[in-house]
């Protein structure tokens, strides 16, 4: 099967270098692409799945129970389009259950591994990895804060530019 692009992107950051922000970016910007309007598309429980890990590894445990009880949901409802995909459903969903259960005890944060049935999207993703140097399903770097926080960390000036020029023309004002 021929897989998008953006996908293969998501799992090579999510099991490479464990890159959960990324993986939002990227599969955020497919589901634009695709059917942005779908708010309880497959893609949007991939990313909550990837948004929930961003908040569990940053401590926000909070965050992170609520984005996973999304994710859950979604992966119910979409049990069928992410079995296409190559994700084993039943194990994603019976594995986001467990780690809601790890975040109410208060468990530290583990990396999980996606379960994929596609050996052959395996293979993508794995040469996908090593072309970007990341070894396949290796643990997070829990000392790399710029993975860790790299929300608080990223360049925003563009997102900030664009706000206020909207703003402006709200107010028939000129843009910057």
């Amino acid at each position: 099967m021929v897989y998008p692009k953006a996908f293969i992107d998501f799992l090579m950051y999510f099991h490479g270098n464990r890159d959960y922000f990324e993986c939002h970016e990227i599969l955020e910007e497919h589901w634009k692409d695709a059917d942005p309007k779908n708010r309880t598309s497959h893609w949007v429980g991939l990313i909550q799945v990837a948004v929930g890990f961003y908040h569990y590894r940053r401590g926000n445990l909070t965050g992170a129970e609520r984005t996973f009880k999304k994710a859950v949901q979604n992966i119910q409802w979409n049990q069928e389009e992410l079995n296409k995909l190559g994700v084993h459903s039943h194990k994603l969903h019976d594995m986001l259950v467990d780690t809601i259960r790890q975040i109410k005890l208060d468990q530290p944060y583990q990396s999980i591994v996606i379960p994929l049935t596609d050996d052959s999207l395996v293979d993508q993703v794995q040469a996908r990895c090593k072309d970007n140097g990341y070894t396949w399903c290796s643990p997070s770097d829990l000392s790399n804060s710029g993975l860790v926080h790299r929300h608080s960390i990223r360049d925003r000036s563009e997102v900030i530019m664009e706000r206020e020029n909207a703003l402006r023309k709200k107010s028939g004002r000129p843009p910057l």
